[in-house]
Parts: structure tokens; sequence; C-alpha cells
């Protein structure tokens, strides 16, 4: 696997292996001991699946300490516009965002590490995502980021007055300046 850092490090774009033949293809999209040595120890614990119709944004998404969530990203079927967010106190990339665009057909992942606001956009007519997460969701530490916070300014790829297919809930989050968090960041670690 490859293990890409971006322009904030703790995110990191994983590029499996692949080896198709005539029947198809086989990959192994998670491996703890190549994730480990390549800066990604933590463990996973849920699994989540979504599928989405084209136009239709999801997050941004977080959950509070102790109960904070890394998410591995994959796309198995589509392709999406995929957006974490730094929400840790102190980072010198406080509020600024990566993106990278996940398809069934690049197999790239993510790993949104917690102290993240995640989210994405599904560009093509369906889009089916797998995630793993490092933290059990729990409710009551339940916590998002608008979609379109100003102080952020996320380039989703929308055309000119398009607007996103949201939830009533995802709607409702505060700008960047309201968000509550507990996150704060120390420094990397990371090989």
């Amino acid at each position: 696997m490859k293990f890409n850092k971006t322009k904030i490090p703790a995110v990191i774009i994983v590029e499996p292996n692949c080896f198709p033949d005539q029947r198809g293809f086989f990959m192994e999209s998670y491996k703890y001991s190549e994730f480990a040595a390549s800066g990604i120890p933590e463990r996973f614990v849920q699994d989540n699946y979504s599928r989405s119709t084209k136009g239709t944004l999801r997050g941004m998404h977080y959950q509070l300490n102790p109960n904070a969530q890394g998410k591995l990203v994959r796309v198995t079927v589509g392709e999406i516009f995929d957006v974490g967010v730094d929400l840790r106190k102190g980072s010198p990339t406080y509020g600024k965002y990566v993106a990278e665009v996940l398809s069934a057909e690049n197999r790239k992942m993510a790993y949104i590490p917690p102290g993240f606001a995640h989210g994405f956009y599904t560009l093509s007519d369906v889009a089916e995502v797998e995630y793993k997460c490092t933290a059990e969701y729990f409710k009551k530490d339940e916590r998002a980021l608008a979609w379109d916070a100003p102080e952020v300014g996320i380039a989703w790829p929308l055309k000119p007055g398009e607007k996103p297919i949201l939830s009533e809930k995802d709607l409702k989050h505060p700008s960047l300046k309201n968000v509550e968090t507990n996150f704060v960041y120390t420094s990397p670690t990371y090989s």
C-alpha cells in the first residue's frame, strides 16, 4: 500500500495494491501492521456503510472526546468528493480542509483522524461508502460543522446555483466560530 501525506499531514490518502486478472481483482483494504508502520496505529472498532444518490452531501460530522472518531473512508460503488476539516485547537491547520475524490475505480481511501469534521458529496448517480471508525457512535458526543462554513470555504464541486441534497439535521450545523470542540493539537508523531 502507498500512504500519501496531504497538505494536512494527519490526513492520509491510502492507495492499496490491486491485483487484477481475468476473474476481476483482489486487494487488501486494511492491514493493521502496514497502517501502524505508516503512521496510523489506531484500531478500528465500528464499520459504517451508506448509499447516497447524486448531489447528496453528508456532513460535516465528528464526535467529541473521549469518543472522537478517526475514519478510514472508501467507496465501493460510484464516486465522492471527500473532505476532512481540522478542528484541533492550536493546530497550525485549524479550520483548513483536505479534499480528495474517492471512487470505486481509483480505490483510494482517506484516513481522517480524530479531531476532524468529515463529510462527502456524491458525484456519481449512486455512491456506496464504507468507513471504519476508531470509536463507536455515541449520540451524546455527536457534533457537526456547517457544510458551507464561510471561515473554511470548502470548494464543493457544485455547479453555479446548485444546492446539495442535505438531511434536515445537516441544514442546521454551526459555522467554525461556533462549533463545540474539545480537541487539542499535539506535535505530530508521524513517520
